[in-house]
């Protein structure tokens, strides 16, 4: 399993793709995105759900968080069911993302990988794209790596999202 961590319009989406591509047998992608946009339509915006601020900030309440470790488990089985899983997520938590997830992973294998990008170019591509809340990339993009460790770290701000695909391959082995 590879676990991408980074902030809004940090280069995750775009990373695990690439990564799909690179890696020598089919992976599956799954990522916070795809939670969020299964979550029944009332918890949005609900204090209960999963509430997304005019300023960027995200408040999830206690029945996305059921749902949210629901939902890690659901993943974990796949990649214990011997899918290879490529997981796209933003730790809002930071630190506490990761042991959520490692949690639900047990001994499965897991390469950790930090994905940064330099706030002002996250906020660019938030700005270039409509499904974005403005502000969200430069809340975010400090803040999901706040008590992390990673195997590898890779800056999309820098890089493309295809030379980093290949440095966390050669990683992933």
């Amino acid at each position: 399993m590879i676990i991408l961590n980074g902030g809004s319009s940090s280069g995750t989406s775009s990373l695990a793709r690439a990564l799909q591509d690179v890696l020598p047998r089919p992976w599956l992608t799954f990522g916070v995105d795809s939670l969020i946009e299964a979550l029944p339509p009332g918890l949005m915006d609900d204090p209960d759900g999963l509430v997304l601020g005019p300023d960027g900030s995200v408040t999830p309440g206690a029945a996305f968080h059921a749902l949210q470790d629901s939902w890690r488990h659901g993943v974990a089985a796949v990649a214990r069911a011997g899918a290879p899983v490529i997981l796209d997520e933003v730790f809002l938590g930071g630190g506490e993302g990761r042991r959520a997830w490692e949690r639900a992973l047990g001994d499965l294998p897991v390469l950790w990988v930090g994905v940064r990008c330099d706030a002002a170019v996250a906020t660019a591509r938030e700005r270039a794209r409509p499904d974005r809340v403005p502000g969200m990339a430069a809340a975010q993009a400090s803040l999901v790596h706040r008590g992390m460790t990673y195997d590898i770290e890779v800056d999309t701000g820098r890089r493309t999202a295809q030379e980093c695909a290949r440095e966390v391959a050669e990683r992933a082995g």
